[in-house]
């Protein structure tokens, strides 16, 4: 179904088999793979109901980095008057989460040699590092400053695990027909992080404006400044609790593996690297990938400092960005479900969800310029943008899905042996 939509080109494993070791060699790591599986399994595999609870943990971990990363965006006029924020230190606090992502080939590198625990161990370890820089008391506002922006930074490195780490971890302990939905759920939950954001700063922290609806008559510098501190404790024990949880219990792999993939040799990293860079269908799902994501993520970290030129409370604009978000979310897993049981329809999906993006991103920004189109700034129709979370989801279940189809075709090697 839907084959029409994609080319048979199109519908080829990124990567093939390709030249590798001898056939003797690889006949016989085929049937070491295949010997790997249970024999009464009835499927390929077998899985454990556990995984949903490594499932629970690793999207606890990327909601908490979501939320910990978007701390500032949303107050970004309450923090400017108690720390002393210029609009330029707002930016970067946002920019430090892409910047976290240069060392991501790093990380990937050691997520492949050291498995999932450690990774992520390391990586919650660094998010309580950073969580725990940004509540240290200290009256000099600008030490304060310098401490907020290096927890920013450390929290931006754990970014490329709770980003890129999910269908590793579905390959690992989820089956075929669970993958996607595995891969969304992980994936979604730092978005719903950041939505949340929207939420927690703006209702809890007073705006200086006097807009926001709790405690307007109270929105001093000092008290503005200890219900801030106040959040920022609340996100450093969450990040605890989650590093705890995670180094209690956290297995690096099921003790069988789900499918013939999870339990194939795989290519070295170097291999497998330079082959993928200079696979042009590859890179084009990539870029399909990043680009959207990265202005969106870009777009929503600062929403709060774009709006307020057009008159748009801190409190709006925090719901803009919650339901915009949220949206994304809720249409990324549905879709992914969707994805899981039809096959072949997901570049027709993609390619509606960009297209509904680019509507509404383009009925936004008239909206916001309405000195020249003189249209009405409805917040209502923002909300449209769940469009594009939603696509940058749905293109790296894309790439997955290439993944899948070297799986099974590997599997009908091993059943052929």
């Amino acid at each position: 179904m839907g084959s029409g939509w994609s080319s048979e080109e199109e519908r080829q494993p990124l990567l093939g088999p390709g030249p590798g070791p001898a056939p003797g060699a690889a006949r016989r790591s085929r049937e070491v793979a295949a010997a790997a599986l249970p024999a009464a399994a009835p499927g390929p595999g077998r899985v454990y109901g556990r995984r949903w609870l490594v499932l629970l943990l690793f999207s606890l971990l990327g909601f908490a980095q979501g939320l910990v990363w978007n701390t500032w965006g949303p107050i970004q006029n309450s923090a400017c008057l108690a720390y002393g924020f210029s609009s330029w230190d707002i930016a970067l606090l946002v920019l430090w989460g892409p910047i976290g992502f240069l060392p991501c080939f790093a990380f990937m590198w050691l997520l492949d040699k050291r498995g999932l625990r450690i990774t992520v161990l390391l990586t919650s370890f660094l998010m309580v590092l950073g969580t725990g820089l940004r509540c240290i008391p200290i009256s000099d506002l600008v030490l304060k400053r310098r401490l907020i922006h290096g927890g920013q930074l450390l929290n931006g490195l754990a970014g490329p695990t709770v980003m890129n780490a999910a269908p590793f971890l579905s390959t690992t302990w989820f089956s075929a027909d669970e993958r996607a939905t595995a891969t969304a759920i992980a994936s979604m939950l730092s978005y719903l992080g950041g939505a949340c954001a929207f939420l927690v700063g703006p209702l809890f922290v007073p705006a200086p404006n006097g807009t926001s609806p709790l405690l307007a008559s109270e929105n001093s510098r000092a008290h503005i400044k200890d219900r801030i501190e106040t959040v920022l404790y609340a996100e450093f024990g969450m990040v605890c609790l989650i590093f705890s949880a995670t180094l209690a219990y956290f297995p690096p792999r099921p003790p069988l593996p789900p499918s013939v993939a999870a339990a194939s040799q795989r290519l070295s990293y170097r291999r497998s690297f330079c082959r993928l860079l200079s696979n042009v269908r590859f890179l084009m799902i990539a870029l399909a990938y990043a680009i959207p994501l990265g202005v969106f993520a870009g777009w929503s970290g600062v929403l709060d400092l774009i709006l307020t030129p057009v008159h748009v409370s801190q409190v709006d604009a925090g719901w803009i960005g919650f339901w915009s978000i949220v949206g994304g979310c809720v249409v990324g897993i549905a879709m992914a479900r969707f994805a899981d049981f039809i096959r072949g329809m997901l570049k027709l999906i993609l390619l509606l969800l960009f297209s509904g993006a680019t509507l509404s991103s383009t009925w936004f920004t008239l909206t916001c310029l309405n000195s020249i189109t003189h249209l009405p700034l409805t917040t209502e129709l923002s909300w449209f943008n769940w469009c594009l979370p939603g696509s940058c989801l749905l293109s790296l279940l894309l790439i997955l899905c290439f993944r899948e189809s070297y799986d099974r075709l590997y599997l009908d090697v091993v059943v052929s042996v």
